[in-house]
């Protein structure tokens, strides 16, 4: 059986299962994810939060972590949460927009 080659795309997939709590919609689609680094078996991710305060903040990170290593080719899993530059509204996509009724 062949397994799925993994890449980013495969990697924001996976993340969309990962939904921040206070605004109930995905931190791919909420524009949370700055970077997706693959080196073989390991995936490093470097993300934000909506507000430096996040109170979920490492529920959010343990949940990243765990999602990558739940995928067959992920041995290894690094998150780095980062507010450089800060989260803003423009950065979701225009699917998380619609849904939270975000315009501009």
């Amino acid at each position: 059986m062949n397994a799925t080659p993994l890449t980013e795309a495969v990697v924001l997939d996976t993340l969309r299962q990962i939904v921040d709590p206070e605004v109930d919609c995905n931190i791919v689609d909420l524009g949370l994810i700055y970077s997706v680094v693959i080196q073989g078996s390991k995936v490093s991710v470097q993300m934000t939060l909506t507000t430096p305060g996040c109170p979920m903040h490492d529920s959010i990170a343990w949940g990243v972590r765990t999602a990558l290593l739940n995928l067959d080719q992920v041995e290894d899993a690094a998150v780095e949460v980062v507010w450089d530059p800060p989260w803003h509204p423009s950065m979701m996509s225009e699917t998380a927009r619609a849904r939270l009724g975000v315009t501009g």
